[in-house]
């Protein structure tokens, strides 16, 4: 049964136009439109209060045009509440889902201003007595012939509760905001260094932050976070996501948050949690703002991750919050046949349907509006394999790459792709088109596996730690995100601490999270106060760090990384928010020597151009300098031979980098030199004797880095070429040719 249909109403109503989309103010009035292609009528409704339960008027909008409901109401203000009831076919079978009894969000509302409370009155479908959770249901992403069951079967018989008293509430907001001299950093990409963080898990504890804005953007853009940031070296802020979410239905049940916030409600508006105060709607969008202008005006980058995969109504049981009920068929990629089923390739019940151009057209809204409004400088795009399904299959040449690269503003800003998603030919790395880089995956494993002293991976490790030509030939080294932890998995310090994932705070009897890790505990699963693993687990860190920081291509740490954070073993914390996922700023002896250990890395690459070339090494005898850029060599001090990369034993190998034959210009067009380097890598347990490179009469190596040992305060130890370095067992060396 549909609720009435108002006959009146006391705010004046004039048609409006068709774009743009959303609740825009323009300083007179505000015009509403909302894309729905298969409505038969849209009302919008109208609240006085966050903690109203009922609207306080329902208006039909009067005009349709362009498959666009609209109208423009002159009587209307910034700070208004609203929500739309799309009215429709209540018709699963064919894909259909509207109904007028639930108030559903605007997709491109830039403020929510009321969170979500879970009832039955919020799916469109008639609840069951004992609940069906809508992840237990997900069907998988390929064509299926749907059986007749009496659980999925529930979701054909309409809900008639009012969700109004449950569902977010949205409003209308004036954008103006007072940006001064805010200027974009543009950092070139070889000279960028990423720093993953969640708003809230970066300041949570920062005991200089003010207790009153901890975990909020206004934390974010402090002057004591803004300092670590600087003083360790980075240059941008990779944020886990910030748009609105919603916690799952079944975490909410067992007392967990969607912590990382992977679960998009709101395309458009910054999500609420993280916001220190909020008197009217425009406060969350001006902090916001101005924790960039802060961060820009320090010279560090903010980069989005977003989640424009799928959305937070999950599967055909999820709930109806937005998308299907305002026009099912087309947010929603649906089965072919089957269309009352969603398409999973994201694992997480939907996935957006950006073949449509109505969808494709949010995606690129909600990205412009990001970069030209909140004034961010680039984007991590979660799960993005999925955005190349035009079809089936993953495109690299599909329409949502082409409209990127042709977009005057968003083909100049950082485009950072997670290359895969859980669909058939889902694993995309290396596959990205121009102008795209991508979180390398490969490296990921590679540097793992290499540092676990596995046979047969130091060919590869030195193909990783060469910036992956393999993989970006077409482009340049930087299209590689290298990481070795992110977000999703294992810390640093997890890492060289467990073997075994320990989830079991997550209340899914440590069946989540990844089960193959390639990680390893050096010696006893978890805390230890042996000393001698202790300083196993710390000399692991150092080496994997030095790996990260001195290959080619774009480093990534994670928030913590450098403290030695841990998550006590789980590697799926995406629902724990709470001290599991916090950076702790306490630390001791050994974590500060080792946060020390990393800024001196960093300064080291900054230091260096070796370490940051734009184009990848060509290990041939160069017409312009006649010299090779990088030479690499075995123990014995000679160029490494095809045998000697076939040896599947071979744990150790030492790289000459050429600072005379870079063969660059700055932006200036003056030719870069810098520095020679020789790296020593051993993954071995045992030491090797190493000869390192000869050199001409009175030149030296001198010692900048050993991983295995801490160097002299004042001088650094030198060797004259052809000397023996005592290479010790799980160790990097880092020397510098002086003269």
């Amino acid at each position: 049964m549909h609720p009435p249909l108002p006959t009146q109403s006391d705010l004046r109503v004039y048609p409006g136009t068709s774009y743009p989309l959303g609740a825009n103010w323009d300083g007179m009035g505000v015009n509403f439109a909302l894309f729905s292609e298969s409505a038969v009528a849209v009302e919008l409704c109208l609240f006085d209060s966050v903690e109203a339960t009922e609207e306080s008027q329902r208006i039909l909008l009067p005009e349709y045009s362009d498959h666009v409901w609209h109208g423009y109401f002159p009587d209307l203000r910034p700070g208004q509440l609203y929500g739309y009831r799309v009215h429709g076919p209540w018709e699963p079978e064919k894909g259909h889902r509207f109904n007028s009894n639930k108030l559903l969000v605007d997709p491109y509302a830039k403020s929510i201003v009321r969170r979500e409370v879970w009832d039955d009155a919020l799916f469109g479908y008639a609840m069951p007595s004992t609940e069906i959770k809508p992840e237990s249901a997900t069907l998988p992403a390929k064509a299926f012939t749907p059986k007749p069951h009496p659980t999925i079967d529930l979701d054909l018989v309409m809900d008639t509760r009012d969700s109004a008293p449950f569902a977010p509430l949205c409003a209308v907001v004036d954008d103006a905001f007072v940006w001064g001299n805010d200027k974009a950093p543009k950092t070139p990409w070889h000279k960028t260094i990423i720093y993953e963080a969640h708003v809230k898990g970066l300041t949570m504890r920062h005991p200089q932050v003010n207790e009153g804005i901890r975990g909020t953007y206004a934390a974010l853009g402090s002057q004591p976070i803004i300092q670590h940031l600087l003083d360790l070296g980075v240059t941008a802020v990779e944020l886990l996501p910030v748009h609105q979410h919603i916690d799952d239905h079944f975490l909410v049940e067992k007392g967990l948050k969607n912590y990382w916030g992977y679960n998009t409600l709101s395309y458009f508006a910054p999500d609420i949690r993280y916001a220190s105060h909020s008197k009217s709607p425009e406060d969350v969008i001006r902090e916001f703002k101005s924790m960039v202008r802060s961060l820009h005006a320090a010279g560090l980058e903010v980069i989005l991750d977003v989640v424009y995969n799928h959305t937070c109504e999950g599967n055909h049981l999820g709930p109806t919050l937005m998308f299907k009920g305002i026009d099912n068929p087309s947010y929603y990629k649906q089965v072919e046949g089957a269309p009352r089923f969603y398409m999973d390739y994201t694992g997480c019940g939907n996935t957006l349907n950006v073949s449509h151009p109505r969808v494709l057209q949010l995606i690129m809204d909600s990205l412009r509006y990001w970069v030209l409004e909140m004034h961010v400088d680039g984007f991590r795009f979660d799960l993005a394999a999925s955005l190349g399904r035009d079809g089936h299959h993953v495109d690299k040449l599909g329409s949502f790459f082409d409209i990127i690269h042709q977009d005057p503003v968003l083909c100049q800003v950082k485009l950072i792709a997670e290359p895969w998603d859980l669909g058939e030919g889902g694993y995309q790395v290396g596959n990205f088109p121009e102008l795209w880089t991508e979180w390398n995956g490969k490296y990921r494993d590679s540097i793992r596996r290499f540092w676990k002293s596995d046979s047969g991976t130091l060919s590869e490790m030195a193909t990783r730690l060469a910036g992956s030509s393999d993989l970006y030939y077409e482009k340049d080294p930087h299209a590689s995100i290298n990481f070795i932890t992110s977000h999703d998995g294992y810390t640093l310090h997890d890492l060289v601490s467990y073997n075994e994932k320990h989830n079991e705070a997550n209340g899914e009897h440590n069946m989540d999270g990844d089960n193959h890790n390639n990680s390893w505990n050096c010696g006893v699963e978890g805390p230890t106060d042996d000393p001698k693993i202790r300083e196993l687990r710390y000399r692991q860190k150092r080496n994997m760090m030095a790996t990260l920081i001195l290959s080619l291509g774009v480093p990534m740490l994670v928030a913590g990384d450098e403290f030695s954070r841990t998550q006590q073993g789980n590697n799926n914390a995406y629902c724990q928010d709470n001290d599991i996922s916090w950076v702790h700023w306490e630390r001791d002896e050994q974590a500060e020597a080792f946060y020390q250990f990393v800024k001196q890395l960093i300064q080291i690459r900054k230091d260096n151009p070796v370490f940051q070339r734009r184009k990848f090494f060509i290990g041939q005898t160069s017409k312009v300098t006649n010299q090779k850029d990088i030479i690499w060599y075995s123990a014995k001090g000679f160029e490494m031979t095809e045998e000697d990369w076939l040896e599947s034993e071979l744990l150790w190998i030492g790289a000459l980098l050429n600072g005379a034959a870079i063969n660059e210009m700055d932006e200036r067009g003056n030719q870069i030199q810098g520095d020679t380097m020789v790296l020593l890598l051993n993954a071995s347990y045992k030491p090797v004797a190493f000869h390192l490179p000869k050199l001409k009469a009175g030149d030296v190596w001198e010692l900048v880095m050993d991983t295995a040992d801490e160097l002299p305060e004042n001088t650094a130890p030198r060797y004259s070429g052809d000397a023996l370095y005592k290479l010790h067992g799980r160790s990097v060396t880092l020397l510098r040719l002086r003269r």
